[in-house]
């Protein structure tokens, strides 16, 4: 999903910041994300990565700061969606609680091109998660945000999956532990190191002269 540097904005975030108790999970963390942009966000674990999408989806509130953004989907790790009910019966479902328009279970089985009547518990991991997109993309929403939207998916899987997130339309950020993922897939990366924002720009910007692994560990290591 290549931007370009002309892409009009689509959310901004300024000086946001959360605690818990004493530990700090995000400090005055700030950037934006152009349009149609697919920004991958990386970190140790206990980076902040998941407190951040939670902010950005309205599911956790910030201790300071402001946000300018679009209504959102929220995909989290663990699917939400119900292993007994097909994959039309989960769209309906979900489309229902959503008030999403009448026609967006039908564009989101195009979309997704899974066999509607299949028992969603019996569908690969690749396709069950495709299904979990799905239900995140019913109201049509400009943002979406993906949590390890590729944890525990075969090489595979993954490459039919991000395959698929490649056809939206609507800006994607998304957290990974794969930095190799981040490479091939994010048109930028924003780099998380105990709730600090280190580096925001291309992967390509922040390898230099070393593969992204090696730039990502030096630049955590020197935080």
């Amino acid at each position: 999903m290549a931007v370009g540097t002309s892409a009009p904005e689509a959310l901004r975030v300024e000086a946001v910041s959360k605690r818990y108790g004493d530990r700090r999970a995000l400090h005055e963390v700030s950037f934006s994300a152009a349009r149609g942009e697919l920004v991958a966000v990386i970190g140790p674990n206990g980076a902040g990565k998941t407190t951040l999408l939670q902010i950005l989806a309205g599911t956790l509130a910030p201790d300071d700061g402001s946000l300018d953004l679009p209504a959102s989907g929220w995909v989290p790790q663990r699917a939400a969606v119900y292993s007994k009910l097909t994959v039309r019966e989960n769209l309906q479902l979900f489309a229902q609680l959503e008030r999403a328009p009448r026609d967006a279970v039908e564009r989101m089985l195009a979309l997704t091109e899974l066999p509607p009547g299949e028992e969603t518990g019996k569908l690969s991991g690749g396709n069950r998660q495709r299904l979990n997109i799905a239900v995140g993309l019913l109201g049509d929403p400009p943002l979406l945000l993906l949590d390890e939207p590729s944890a525990a998916l075969d090489p595979a899987q993954r490459e039919r999956l991000w395959a698929f997130i490649a056809t939206l339309e609507a800006t994607v950020l998304f957290t990974t532990h794969d930095i190799g993922e981040a490479e091939r897939h994010a048109d930028r990366v924003l780099v998380l190191a105990d709730g600090v924002l280190l580096y925001t720009g291309t992967p390509g910007e922040l390898a230099g002269d070393d593969d992204l692994e090696t730039a990502f560990l030096a630049l955590c290591a020197g935080s």
